[in-house]
């Protein structure tokens, strides 16, 4: 048809803890396909958690291809109109291949995975800065959480990893990396036209700075942290900006030719798929739960408890935004507890409704602390625990638990955050009142927002559209594919209608429910060695 303006569109690979998605947005950030696949989980001994890293890049491969299949069935012509691709994934999830031949030489060590806790007491003990020997120049604790520690246990424990390390052959990477030296062809790479092209080895700022191996101030990988671990240099990835040309996917994916042009750890993205500016925060309710609040171009070191990273860095020469997160190992998860280890659901939809069958828990705790305690208690040796218990309990009382842990630990991240930023850290309403805003697959449930509220005192706001990860990633592909502007993204491209949820009581009652969680938090400490 005369005149009728071209088809554009981005892709965003958003690959989570527990399935991988690939969305399709077209010029206005409107999403018009997507495709979502679960994975398996391998739980291979109490609080060892892994991945298949060839399912990872199958389920990466259905979903773009089935997204792209529904997009055409709608009538959009999107092989043709497609810029960019824009990546975001699982932060600290550790994988090792061989450069020679492609294939991982162990699985996927998952960023909620404990095994490295011996070595985490190790290092504390040898390093005249204990716990916090790296902060200053990562931003990190030494923690189970981070990707050097679980690089030294399979360099450790794994001969194969060993003897790869020792001849040059291992590389590293995050599952970004993983993801993007398969997509640009990995070990034997071909591009459309036949001809060889050495696969992207990086990996992005963002999820750089989850590596505990990164210094947050030149944004390259620290040598004296590198020798103080023992981590050769030469089995890191090339590190460089969230939006930017990145590579041009190979032969033999869907989309062969077209560039991948952004990529974002899924925290991160979710802040840019929020449009947080300085003192904004935002909390991702998923397998985890994740609350960043963006410090502007000033890294905040936090005494309170909460991790000092990256917010975004929209192009190679654009300004480093920061941030301080509060981390929580366990919040979907626990709903995914209820139903395949409890057997109390049958689907996660059905929380809400059994949680709302009651007005309150019943004086019920539940401190789901399944693999330690992130922020801000950073207690590794928690185990999970409920108190409170009487013969008037009732499964309902336990799912409403469930709801309000997850909504209780996201509060004593921002009471750590309020602290952090201080007078003038934070931006407020026209009114003076903090924003949470808020996404993530659980945000679909009415009774947790309301729940998130009224323990936090605050408004809970919830975009039209909750996958805010996927789209910050299509937003980063789309500004370097120059589908769109940073001041067309951040002025409102995707402005929508929100909901609003408000607290609805007194304070005196806010305040003596937290008082009683922390009661509760304080009797899941020094418990790892009961199993």
């Amino acid at each position: 048809m005369a005149g009728k303006e071209e088809e554009v569109f981005v892709g965003a690979i958003d690959q989570g803890t527990t399935s991988t998605r690939f969305i399709i947005y077209d010029r206005n950030a409107k999403p018009i396909a997507s495709h979502q696949v679960e994975f398996t989980q391998f739980y291979p001994e109490a609080g060892w958690v892994e991945h298949d890293p060839v399912e990872i890049l199958e389920s990466v491969k259905i979903c773009m291809a089935k997204a792209i299949d529904k997009a055409t069935v709608a009538g959009y012509n999107v092989e043709a109109g497609l810029k960019g691709v824009g990546l975001t994934n699982q932060r600290e999830t550790t994988v090792i291949w061989s450069k020679a031949t492609g294939l991982p030489l162990y699985n996927a060590i998952v960023w909620m995975d404990v095994r490295t806790s011996s070595i985490c007491r190790r290092l504390e003990k040898e390093l005249s800065g204990g716990r916090t020997h790296f902060v200053d120049t990562c931003g990190l604790p030494i923690s189970t959480y981070f990707s050097a520690l679980k690089i030294l246990w399979l360099i450790e424990n794994v001969e194969v990893v060993q003897n790869a390390v020792r001849t040059g052959d291992a590389l590293f990477g995050t599952i970004d990396s993983w993801m993007i030296w398969n997509l640009t062809g990995g070990h034997n790479g071909t591009t459309r036209d036949g001809r060889y092209r050495a696969a992207s080895y990086v990996t992005d700022v963002s999820n750089a700075s989850r590596t505990m191996l990164m210094n947050l101030k030149t944004l390259d990988w620290d040598q004296p942290t590198l020798d103080t671990l023992g981590i050769p240099l030469e089995m890191l990835p090339e590190i460089i900006s969230n939006s930017e040309e990145i590579g041009i996917i190979a032969e033999g994916w869907p989309l062969a030719g077209v560039p991948i042009t952004g990529c974002l750890g899924d925290q991160h993205a979710a802040m840019l798929g929020q449009l947080c500016k300085k003192g904004e925060a935002k909390s991702t309710y998923g397998t985890g739960a994740f609350i960043l609040l963006n410090t502007g171009t000033e890294s905040v070191k936090s005494s309170h408890g909460l991790l000092s990273t990256i917010a975004y860095k929209l192009g190679p020469e654009a300004e480093t935004n920061y941030a301080v997160e509060g981390s929580i190992a366990i919040a979907g998860a626990a709903v995914q507890w209820l139903r395949d280890g409890l057997g109390l659901i049958s689907s996660a939809s059905e929380i809400e409704g059994l949680a709302e069958s009651v007005s309150n828990t019943g004086g019920v705790y539940f401190v789901p602390a399944f693999n330690g305690l992130f922020a801000p208690w950073w207690k590794d040796d928690a185990r999970g625990v409920l108190v409170g218990i009487t013969r008037y309990t009732n499964k309902a009382h336990i799912a409403r638990a469930v709801l309000e842990s997850m909504c209780f630990q996201v509060n004593d991240v921002l009471s750590s955050m309020h602290k952090d930023a201080g007078e003038g850290g934070e931006v407020r309403s026209e009114s003076g009142e903090f924003l949470l805003r808020v996404d993530g697959g659980a945000t679909v449930n009415n009774l947790l927002m309301q729940i998130q509220a009224d323990l936090l005192g605050s408004p809970v706001v919830r975009p039209a559209d909750i996958e805010t990860t996927a789209l910050g990633a299509a937003y980063a592909a789309g500004l370097a594919a120059g589908v769109w502007t940073e001041s067309q993204i951040f002025e409102g491209l995707h402005k929508e209608n929100t909901t609003i949820f408000r607290p609805k009581v007194e304070e005196a009652e806010r305040t003596k429910r937290r008082e009683s969680w922390s009661r509760a938090v304080a009797k899941s400490f020094e418990l790892a060695d009961l199993a």
